[in-house]
């Protein structure tokens, strides 16, 4: 690819988490270091294994869509409205005027994951098709009886696509448009191919986000029987624990998280502020999990930006909390920024409000360009005991000031898949505060 002067810059942060509703308070939670895993409200999570969750109390989606487009609302399940929000609270973060925008060069990038069905959807249909055995279905009665009695919509509302479609069509956005389905690795590869296509001159201007609620009671129970989730259900507030020895398993959590991603120039020319500039990319896959791909990745980011390990201020952990996931994550770590003489100081959100899956990398890097803006990084929640399958320096026990002016976001999957990138910001410690 030929060299470009076009520069791709974040100037709109929309954040809808456990710990705050929009990008202000999200910060101040995470200055005050103030998490958001709580017992799991709203349904009956009794015969379940794991009953915490980083869930957002006092969600109405009405707030965030015009009277006039409220009745897509019944098309959206809620992993979707989440996404339709926090693409709101971006556009009104970055001060954007659309009627100023080439809807032609708008364009709409989305992680997303599998979306759960709400049990009212298929319970009914369900329900006549148990012949009285739980746990079986009889496909006959369900053909006959069953099908008849789910919404001829339904499907609409689950598909992983939803929520960049209905994104671009509220704020009619005619250009480039895409939904990755990597699990963990959506939003960032969303904002992988954004940053490119940015580059490449073929949009001026984009949303790029990641959305999922995994608190769901048909997700929760698939969850607590396939995924090690963390069973610290007596004290909530301190079982995501990223790194620690005394980790016992991954938190799930909701939220959504959209940026606004534009060409620095045509930031500029509508008197954007910037949070950071995109400035490498790179993904890779680890298939035994052993760290190398890992560090593929970030070595890959790390050359796309032009800079080496040393010039990193920190890295910002996919730090999921599970025994294994954290233990290959720092191995990748350590195979790139190990032998420094001092080590890369280490970051992990989830510790505040939990496993967003598609929806959480976006939300992560929002907490790293607030801190950068800030000049102060928030401490990871509940690292207590190192553990030494883990050997990175997690920031831990206070805030630590910025340093310099580049942050690492990675993230991983349970099969492998690896994804890093690379931020430098605008204006390290903009709004300076002392650790």
């Amino acid at each position: 690819m030929a060299a470009s002067s076009r520069r791709a810059v974040v100037t709109g942060i929309g954040a809808l988490s456990a710990i705050g509703s929009d990008a202000a308070s999200f910060w101040k939670s995470l200055r005050a270091g103030r998490g958001g895993i709580r017992a799991i409200e709203g349904f009956d999570t009794s015969g379940l294994s794991s009953r915490i969750g980083g869930q957002i109390r006092d969600f109405d989606a009405k707030k965030y869509i015009d009277k006039k487009d409220r009745k897509a609302l019944r098309v959206m399940a809620r992993t979707v409205q989440l996404g339709v929000a926090a693409a709101q609270l971006a556009l009104d973060d970055g001060k954007v005027d659309k009627t100023k925008l080439d809807p032609t060069r708008f364009g709409i990038e989305f992680g997303s994951g599998l979306i759960s069905t709400e049990l009212e959807e298929l319970g009914d249909a369900a329900l006549l098709c148990v012949n009285g055995r739980p746990g079986y279905i009889d496909m006959e009665k369900w053909g006959e009886q069953g099908l008849a009695n789910i919404a001829p919509l339904w499907m609409l509302k689950y598909l992983p696509n939803m929520p960049a479609c209905h994104v671009s069509i509220l704020h009619n956005a005619q250009g480039p448009n895409n939904t990755i389905t990597e699990n963990d690795v959506a939003g960032l590869l969303a904002l992988g191919e954004a940053y490119r296509i940015l580059i490449r001159d073929q949009a001026d201007f984009f949303l790029v986000g990641g959305a999922e609620s995994k608190l769901n009671p048909l997700s929760l129970v698939r969850q607590c029987l396939f995924e090690p989730l963390s069973k610290r259900n007596d004290a909530p507030e301190k079982a995501a624990r990223p790194f620690d020895k005394q980790r016992d398993g991954v938190v799930l959590g909701e939220g959504a998280c959209v940026l606004v991603l534009e060409d620095r120039e045509h930031a500029l020319r509508r008197g954007a502020h910037i949070y950071a500039e995109v400035v490498g990319f790179g993904a890779a896959f680890d298939r035994g999990r052993t760290g190398s791909g890992l560090a593929r990745a970030i070595r890959a980011a790390l050359t796309d930006a032009g800079i080496g390990p040393e010039d990193v201020d920190h890295i910002n952990a996919h730090g999921i909390g599970s025994i294994e996931s954290d233990a290959w994550e720092s191995r990748g770590i350590n195979e790139v920024f190990g032998k420094r003489a001092t080590p890369a100081a280490v970051f992990a959100p989830k510790s505040y409000f939990g496993h967003l899956g598609a929806g959480g990398a976006m939300l992560e890097l929002a907490a790293s360009l607030l801190g950068m803006q800030h000049g102060v990084i928030p401490k990871t929640l509940n690292y207590e005991e190192p553990d030494p399958a883990c050997p990175v320096a997690v920031i831990a026990g206070s805030p630590r000031r910025v340093e310099k002016p580049y942050v690492l976001k990675i993230s991983v999957t349970p099969m492998g898949q690896c994804a890093a990138l690379v931020c430098r910001s605008e204006n390290v410690g903009q709004l300076a505060e002392s650790p």
